[in-house]
């Protein structure tokens, strides 16, 4: 074998993890810090927002769901300043229990953000919409949480879960697979 080859090789693999570890470091905002960060470091941390609100005193919240293969779905809140305030991560226990009947599609929005297109399903004959997110539950394995609305009036009527059963012979794969 070539010796150029297995060096500029080897210095390619290097390279390629190096990105790689910045790469999954942004992805999270990890990198970020709270009260130094601006808005344009969390747009070129973590990419373009799924969804993003603007609130009269100034501050932004931001969406940034990992899917829909990933279970994590993280907000970065913005304050008034322009300064990072904090980024959450919402596909937990806390934050579901949040979302109660009553609630507007907005409201569950700005809680939980966006589900995954391929997780929304419209049941006719019921006229409930149904919202799901796939996240990892206690025991790490893959769940889903559901919200089902109201079709008409656009309201959550229930929520719920249930697992994943996408795994191999349908099974419930852990996560971080």
């Amino acid at each position: 074998m070539d010796s150029r080859f297995s060096v500029w090789g080897g210095r390619g693999l290097l390279a390629f993890t190096v990105l790689l570890l910045a790469a999954c470091a942004g992805y999270s905002g990890s990198n970020l810090q709270p009260g130094v960060a601006t808005l344009a470091d969390v747009v070129a941390s973590m990419g373009e927002p799924a969804m993003s609100w603007k609130d009269a005193d100034g501050s932004e919240q931001l969406a940034y769901p990992r899917g829909p293969a990933g279970t994590q779905t993280f907000m970065a809140f913005v304050g008034p300043d322009g300064k990072l305030q904090r980024i959450d991560k919402v596909l937990n226990a806390a934050h579901f229990a949040r979302v109660q009947g009553g609630m507007t599609k907005d409201q569950v929005l700005r809680i939980l953000g966006p589900s995954g297109s391929q997780w929304t399903q419209f049941y006719a004959r019921s006229n409930q919409l149904a919202w799901s997110w796939l996240f990892c539950n206690s025991w790490n394995q893959q769940e889903f949480f559901d919200v089902m609305f109201d079709a008409s009036t656009g309201i959550v009527h229930s929520t719920g879960q249930h697992p994943n059963l996408g795994g191999r012979d349908g099974s419930q794969p852990p996560c971080g697979q």
